[in-house]
């Protein structure tokens, strides 16, 4: 067992925070009241090789792995983006990258990858349903056969950066319910244009994570292509399962990096900030020790999402691991957010001291990619051996 990093995973970890404080608070500040995409951080990503750390070198990637994508998103987020970088690699070296790499065509991947790992094209994932929520097994948008093709009709919502992407994928039924020989039976991928004939969008007006758009979409008679079949017709339940599996992976990662940036913010607030004597207010242990909590907890989910990151990497299990540091980064992150607001007293309030954001942001991750109660339930029968409850 050994919890020292490689010298390359260090310089990767090193370039990530160098880059990352080229586009610190104040750059995430002014595009979250914009309400814009990332677009030149972003670009500043890709050109760097740190979009597709974990993508087939023949594309333009380097060929390494999630523990690699964690320790960026990790250093990008604690320089300053919060904890909404990591969808930024959620929907492109995830749901673009991986679909891609392992269920594409070879003519797909020769096609999107090296745009992909560029930064030449952005992506996003048609999943969620209103009607079915975590429960994807009762999607019920169809993609009815025709000719070679199909046609698809149905709602998606929450869907993250529509706005900003070129390419979706989209995961529907191709076989309706009562003629599958089992609930998982009859999904598909597909891999379609968002600016297509039949395929509309409008983003949804939320608390945080303003940097990407989460939208509603509606298909109404939309044209899928032969070519855009991604993985296996009607079998697409265990290929969606390899392109989710990352998710907890990825967004603990952004929220480890944010609990460490708020609770630098609050420390140099705290050191600088005098009001009774001399003394700052940073040696009350009444502010020290929740931070302190904070920090202890964090450290904690930092390797146990490196132990879940390093099984994947090695083909071992890693949902137990994955699934409860990504419910303890969470809380903690909440925590820590907070309690930088409250060391700052009024100031942590206002928009120029920049935890506001970070709390904002974060408080989404309580309940997505999957709620914490959906966690629980996974580690009551995963880990405890106890019966379905739901």
């Amino acid at each position: 067992m050994d919890f020292e990093l490689t010298e390359e995973q260090r310089m990767i970890a090193t370039s990530a925070r160098q880059l990352g404080e080229r586009f610190g608070t104040e750059y995430w500040r002014k595009i979250d009241a914009q309400k814009a995409f990332p677009t030149e951080c972003w670009k500043a990503i890709c050109e760097a090789g740190l979009c597709g750390v974990a993508l087939p070198s023949e594309y333009g990637g380097s060929d390494l792995g999630v523990v690699e994508m964690a320790l960026i998103i990790e250093n990008l987020a604690a320089a300053g983006a919060g904890s909404t970088v990591g969808q930024l690699f959620m929907i492109n070296p995830i749901f673009g990258g991986v679909s891609i790499s392992k269920f594409g065509t070879p003519e797909m991947k020769q096609e999107l990858l090296p745009k992909l790992i560029a930064g030449e094209m952005n992506f996003c994932m048609a999943l969620t349903e209103p009607d079915a929520g975590t429960n994807t097994l009762e999607i019920r948008s169809f993609a009815e056969q025709e000719g070679d093709g199909w046609r698809l009709n149905g709602r998606k919502i929450w869907i993250t950066a529509v706005d900003s992407a070129q390419k979706m994928l989209v995961v529907a039924r191709t076989k309706k319910i009562e003629d599958s020989k089992s609930r998982s039976d009859g999904l598909s991928m597909f891999m379609i244009d968002v600016d297509r004939a039949g395929l509309t969008h409008s983003a949804i007006d939320k608390v945080g994570t303003n940097t990407l758009a989460a939208s509603s979409i509606f298909f109404d008679d939309v044209e899928i292509y032969p070519h855009e079949l991604v993985g296996t017709l009607h079998g697409g339940w265990r290929e969606l399962l390899d392109v989710l599996n990352t998710e907890r992976i990825i967004t603990t990662a952004g929220l480890i990096g944010t609990s460490e940036l708020a609770l630098k913010l609050a420390v140099d607030y705290a050191n600088d900030r005098k009001v009774f004597g001399d003394r700052s207010i940073s040696s009350y242990q009444g502010l020290q020790f929740p931070l302190a909590q904070c920090y202890a907890e964090n450290e904690a989910v930092r390797l146990l999402n490196y132990k879940a990151a390093a099984n994947f990497d090695r083909g071992l299990p890693y949902g137990s691991e994955a699934n409860a540091a990504k419910l303890l980064a969470a809380q903690v992150t909440a925590r820590a957010t907070e309690r930088a607001m409250q060391t700052m007293g009024g100031m942590g309030y206002s928009k120029e001291y920049y935890v506001e954001r970070l709390w904002r942001d974060c408080r989404l991750f309580r309940f997505a990619p999957i709620s914490e109660e959906m966690i629980l339930n996974y580690i009551a029968m995963h880990d405890l051996g106890m019966p379905k409850s739901y």
